[in-house]
């Protein structure tokens, strides 16, 4: 399972790297060039995310003795994700602050500000909404499990109350021999 986690450690340590390097491009260029590259480092975080909850799915399944490592190990991969989504904001809102500003001039009233602070609440927004669709899952399979858990033991009930009845029908022929025995002895 750590060989799992090592190799999604690696294909994050690629991505990282990618979006960084493209973040630090955003405020460089202009034009469809920069739209172009908003949305594909967008599409890049979306799959960081996803690979960080890949990662921790491995680390649930990792044996507790050696768990510790591989969590440390992941708390430090999330914080590294939350300043790279940071930094990314902080390129969106210069990039949005010069699209804004070629189409209504300086006459517009938004202050930096507000738009940092609206953009953190849709953040948290969408990160409550992947954790409670992550949630729902989870429901969902446990609810699945334990379906397979009670069929299970429906089954295992039915071969015990099947062994328990053969078990009284050869208490039974028992008690039978044993009268025929004594009565043939008696004789």
């Amino acid at each position: 399972m750590s060989s799992d986690f090592e190799a999604y450690e690696q294909d994050f340590g690629t991505l990282t790297a990618e979006v960084t390097n493209k973040i630090g491009k955003i405020p460089k260029i202009s034009g469809e060039e920069k739209t172009q590259l908003v949305l594909n480092v967008d599409k890049q975080l979306e799959e960081v995310r996803e690979l960080l909850e890949q990662m921790d799915l491995e680390v649930r399944e990792i044996p507790i003795q050696s768990r510790a490592m591989f969590t440390t190990r992941l708390k430090s991969y999330k914080q590294e994700v939350e300043k790279l989504e940071k930094d990314f904001k902080r390129s969106r809102i210069a990039y949005s602050d010069e699209v804004r500003n070629e189409l209504l001039g300086d006459e517009a009233g938004s202050s930096e500000n507000q738009r940092a602070h609206l953009l953190d609440n849709t953040e948290k927004l969408e990160r409550s909404s992947r954790r409670l669709e992550a949630g729902y899952q989870i429901a969902v399979e446990t609810e699945q499990v334990g379906q397979e858990i009670l069929a299970n033991l429906n089954t295992d009930r039915e071969k015990i109350q099947r062994a328990r009845e053969r078990l009284r029908e050869t208490d039974a022929n028992l008690g039978k021999s044993s009268r025929i025995l004594t009565g043939m002895l008696r004789r």
